[in-house]
């Protein structure tokens, strides 16, 4: 069982920056692929980013360019850089753990975290 807690959300305005974190509880962090996701009000879930476990990272297009993600494997955490943040990127952000052979598909994450807010201000 990996129990995984996120913290870092809130409220920015447009243009601004927002650093999310994810502590996982589970010795065996590095062995597991990291991904972010993100569900707006009325819409779907999301993919938004991954990390492998070799550091490698995959990032949805809507997003590229602007956010980054990282992960400490020593501290069990995985990081998500958000930069020029837009109205369009409110939503709860959640933490997910797994093996997926496709990174930007949720079934293949075993482990959710509980979500944060991140809302943008016009």
């Amino acid at each position: 069982q990996v129990q995984l807690v996120e913290s870092g959300g809130g409220l920015v305005q447009a243009g601004g920056s927002l650093r999310l974190s994810c502590a996982a509880r589970r010795r065996t962090f590095n062995s597991y692929t990291m991904g972010w996701f993100r569900q707006a009000p009325g819409k779907e879930r999301e993919f938004v980013a991954a990390i492998r476990w070799s550091g490698e990272p995959y990032y949805a297009d809507s997003v590229k360019g602007r956010f980054t993600i990282s992960r400490d494997n020593p501290k069990n955490t995985v990081f998500l850089q958000m930069n020029s943040l837009n109205p369009d990127d409110t939503a709860v952000y959640y933490c997910a753990a797994g093996a997926p052979l496709k990174v930007a598909t949720m079934g293949e994450y075993d482990y959710w975290g509980q979500g944060t807010q991140v809302t943008v201000s016009s």
